[in-house]
């Protein structure tokens, strides 16, 4: 695809996003929706648009080579999946139910079932292949060290009659299938000689049987011509696809779309850090082209500042401290809110005069407006309460969502770039963003400058009038701020109490690297190698009669998609993004239940698969005899919180969890399966909205454990059913 194809569709993305934002943010706040239904329906269909946006932007974001043109796109990009996330939250709530069907929204929009697949973004490996190598590299080094896993064989013991016995058994065996075979052989040649002496000599002539064999190879010949001109056919008109020969290369519309697409990554590259090497080459420039010019007209303005305070007042005006900004607090200009506070401020100055005269007015039209109040209850006493009906919650998304837009229309959208045909970095824009920086460091110097001059300007005036008078005010001034400056301390020293009382997690592993850490867990079995497994890889087809049965009053099975949209929603999109993890609801915990051979631990795989996490194996039977003791215990989890937290995203795994939460454990089962039952709550709450981390756990008879305390621990429960008809002709 060209530049001008993923051009356009943003374009196209960008007009889609601010229709829906004109619909979402309305000059006036709708009214509370009353109908359950319709709730449903207006928010489903926000979803679904935005899901469309969704792969427009993704697609846009992972071809488009301009770096600038990324930065915008990477901002919105992370708007719209957490607003896909928010959305999908408010279906939950609205349904009390994980699982939603579309299937008439669909026929509505016109689209199928593939449209409303969840895209992984691709940057979410692409942005730190780099990290996950050497990653790779440093689990292979261990693992090799450690050599192949020692396989515990047990030793089969026998007594010497039970072995001769087998021995005599299997070699009686093996002469009577030799036996069998021969007699075989034997009948089977005796029978071909009865029928040639039966038979008798040949009467057939030499040129009938050549007409015989000539007429079978003939046909034989045709019929393959004919099936391979057939099959052509086939190929051209694009019914069947054409043959596919592992020793030729491949040269179908696929794998040169997958070559272009790999070609732009690496363009992305080399202008991603032609971008970099501007932004320094660039800044330096300015600093040197135009830093003096802005350096003599600040020190003017501000030396005009004071001759006019001076002119003004009287005497010359106190600098602004660093803290405040500077200079740049004088000449900033006042909001409107601003300048109404400061107008409000003089007119209360000035009616403060005038206040009393006017007070026996006031208390009169107060019992006035009393009585009045008084005989409009009965109407206007409901005002305060809300109206009943579905309500959105704030979104904390729509914000940057919307500050893209308005970046896109005012840089983006009208821009020309005829002249970037390679779309390279636009180092005008570059130029505007280092403006800025280079105007706020040489205003930081002339700052210390024209500081040294006020005090300069100062003394020289005080030499003039005289020092004594000054100098005494100057004493009493010192003072009181020496005074100031005590009260300053003290309380330093109570904010400082209070600080003491809010507790810190321990460090017990305070002079230890992080490297040695991930090689003790590695070492212990704990951190393990997560199996290259997609979401794309877990085929299964959609459920084409969910909305129609929820009409007719019963809940559907799910299907294999919608389990396979749920684990890219609730587990893959939030860890693979950091905007998108801490504003959206955060989800620590997911239990994936189901019975056996439905693919719960290969999703876990496709989690850590699409977001490059690392996999910590915390099931019953793998911890078991690590760690051993409370104290074990407590260095377990804290290695395991501060590995994963260091190296996000993580995957915290527990396998058979039900097990944790079961009534009475089995007196056969080893693993001591109740050993994290009162960690996982306490690690849970460790959990902060900046930490991607999940907790993933996989049940196959949940049902088995205290559903109040499993519930408690996970946040989000999974139903995995079996695969239906459709899922299986896929399979």
């Amino acid at each position: 695809m060209s530049h001008s194809y993923y051009q356009k569709q943003w374009v196209r993305a960008q007009e889609s996003l601010s229709d829906l934002l004109s619909k979402e943010i309305p000059p006036e706040p709708p009214k509370p929706e009353t109908d359950r239904l319709t709730a449903f329906q207006n928010i489903a269909t926000l979803y679904i648009k935005y899901l469309q946006i969704f792969r427009k932007l993704e697609e846009c974001y992972d071809q488009i080579v301009h770096p600038q043109k990324r930065r915008v796109l990477r901002h919105v990009l992370d708007g719209t999946m957490g607003r896909v996330l928010e959305l999908k939250n408010e279906m939950v709530l609205l349904e009390f139910s994980e699982f939603h069907y579309f299937d008439d929204i669909l026929s509505d929009l016109k689209l199928t079932p593939n449209d409303i697949e969840i895209p992984i973004p691709k940057y979410f490996l692409n942005e730190k292949a780099k990290v996950l190598q050497d990653r790779e590299k440093l689990l292979g080094q261990i693992l090799a060290k450690m050599g192949p896993p020692d396989e515990d064989v047990e030793e089969v013991r026998m007594s010497t009659e039970e072995a001769i016995r087998i021995v005599q058994v299997h070699e009686r065996a093996r002469q009577g299938r030799l036996r069998a075979k021969f007699m075989r052989e034997i009948r089977l040649q005796e029978e071909r000689e009865r029928l040639a002496a039966n038979r008798g000599a040949p009467t057939l002539d030499n040129d009938l049987a050549a007409t015989r064999i000539q007429k079978m190879w003939k046909g034989y010949s045709v019929r393959k011509r004919i099936k391979k001109e057939r099959d052509d056919e086939m190929v051209f008109i694009c019914m069947t696809e054409p043959p596919r020969h592992n020793n030729v290369k491949k040269n179908t519309p696929q794998s040169r779309q997958d070559k272009t697409a790999s070609t732009r990554r690496v363009i992305q590259a080399e202008h991603e850090r032609d971008y970099q090497k501007g932004l320094v080459g660039i800044k330096d420039k300015l600093r040197e082209v135009e830093g003096p010019d802005m350096k003599e007209t600040m020190q003017d303005q501000i030396r005009q500042w004071f001759l006019e305070c001076r002119d003004a007042t009287g005497k010359f005006p106190d600098y602004p401290g660093e803290d405040e900004g500077g200079s740049a607090l004088i000449f900033r200009e006042k909001d409107p809110a601003e300048m109404e506070a400061e107008l409000q401020g003089k007119a209360e100055e000035k009616g403060k005069k005038g206040k009393k005269s006017d007070k026996k007015k006031d208390k009169k039209k107060d019992k006035k407006d009393k009585k009045g109040k008084k005989g409009k209850k009965g109407k206007g006493g409901d005002e305060g309460e809300e109206e009943p009906g579905f309500k959105m919650q704030p979104s904390n998304f729509l914000g940057t969502v919307q500050e893209s837009n308005i970046e896109y229309t005012t840089v983006w959208k009208e821009r020309n770039e005829e002249q970037n045909f390679n779309q390279k970095c636009d180092s005008e824009l570059i130029k505007e963003q280092k403006r800025i920086e280079v105007e706020t460091e040489v205003r930081t110097q002339v700052d210390e400058l024209m500081r040294e001059e006020l005090k300069n300007l100062r003394l020289a005036v005080d030499r003039d009038k005289g020092k004594g008078k000054k100098g005494k005010k100057g004493k009493k001034s010192g003072k009181k701020s020496g005074k100031k400056k005590k009260k300053g301390k003290k309380s330093g020293k109570k904010s400082g109490k209070k600080g003491k009382k809010g507790k810190k997690e321990k460090d017990l592993t305070p002079d230890r690297t992080m490297d040695s850490l991930y090689e003790e867990l590695v070492r212990e079995g704990i951190l393990v190698r997560s199996q290259r497994f997609t979401l794309r890889d877990y085929l299964g087809d959609y459920s084409y009669l969910g909305t129609t049965l929820r009409q007719a009053d019963i809940e559907p099975m799910p299907s294999l998609s919608d389990v396979r949209q749920l684990v890219a929603l609730y587990g893959v999109l939030p860890l693979g993004s950091p905007a998108v993890h801490e504003k959206s609801p955060l989800i620590k915990s997911l239990l994936l239940a189901g019975p056996r051979g439905t693919g719960k631990r290969s999703l876990v795989h496709a989690i850590c698969s699409e977001t490059g996490a690392n996999l910590f194996d915390l099931s019953a039977g793998n911890i078991a005899g690590k760690y051993p003791g409370k104290s074990g215990l407590q260095m377990l989890m804290h290695l395991v919180m501060k590995v994963g937290r260091n190296l996000q995203p993580s995957v915290f795994y527990m396998g058979d969890c039900e097990k944790t939460w079961m009534k009475k454990v089995p007196k056969t089962d080893k693993t001591d399966p109740k050993r994290l039952k009162k960690e996982l709550p306490k690690m849970l709450k460790l959990f902060r909205p900046e930490d991607r981390i999940i907790l993933v756990g996989t049940s196959r008879s949940p049902f088995d454990s205290e559903m109040k305390a499993l519930a408690g621990v996970f946040q989000k429960i999974i139903l995995i059913p079996r695969p239906d008809y459709a899922s299986r002709n896929l399979l």
